[in-house]
């Protein structure tokens, strides 16, 4: 019987070890995993680096797992925001490597890897500090900056409801980078705020199914968006 739900939060993020690559999903905190960037502050894991569209939100989930000195490196799209500046001080200081990409090249980047495509070409960076040092080629009079995909040892989502097949369903725009993020981790962790029996979610509603998945637990956030 194929079960992909797991009854302890210990158990979600079982395996992360020291120096692996984290996808973390959310746009700011919709859609963030939240519960699990604690779990991983617990579980012990140093020297990670997080793929994300932003470093977190405030004081908890991914930014408290920065803050704590967890995380080597971050490749994001949005490093700051208002309600902290962390990562700012910690890539002042040294303490912090940060590659900035634009969010739509990030996006790809993802889904490439998920995609099990080896590179993409596109016009945004080109000209830029952000394109410096990458192939470059001309395509019908317009240049473009090559990338590679962005591959992940785990990638963490969030979700509005699964089964135990670990098909999901999300919650409007929380959904953001959940279903490529899913697709491009070597092993998926789901944060979803309901658990329902197999044949309960509307086959036309699952948006990512259950063969990305590896690990679903269902926790209770207050006062996080879902």
């Amino acid at each position: 019987m194929i079960n992909k739900t797991v009854q302890t939060i210990d158990l979600a993020v079982a395996g992360v070890k020291d120096d692996d690559t984290i996808m973390v999903s959310g746009f700011g905190e919709a859609g963030a995993p939240s519960l699990l960037m604690e779990a991983i502050i617990n579980q012990g894991a140093r020297n990670l680096t997080v793929i994300s569209n932003n470093a977190g939100e405030a004081y908890h989930g991914l930014a408290k797992l920065i803050s704590v000195g967890r995380v080597n490196k971050v490749i994001c799209s949005f490093p700051t925001a208002a309600k902290k500046a962390v990562v700012k001080d910690l890539y002042a200081a040294g303490s912090l490597k940060l590659e900035i990409v634009p969010q739509g090249t990030l996006s790809e980047r993802i889904r490439a890897s998920g995609a099990g495509i080896g590179g993409f070409y596109t016009p945004t960076s080109f000209g830029t500090q952000l394109g410096e040092g990458k192939e470059t080629r001309r395509f019908n009079g317009k240049d473009y900056v090559f990338e590679y995909p962005l591959h992940a040892d785990f990638a963490f989502i969030r979700a509005k409801k699964a089964d135990r097949w670990g098909n999901l369903t999300y919650d409007k725009s929380a959904r953001n980078f959940g279903p490529s993020m899913a697709m491009a981790g070597k092993t998926t962790v789901v944060q979803v705020d309901e658990i329902v029996e197999l044949g309960k979610l509307d086959p036309e509603a699952i948006v990512t199914p259950g063969i990305f998945v590896d690990r679903v637990i269902q926790l209770d956030a207050p006062g996080y968006i879902s």
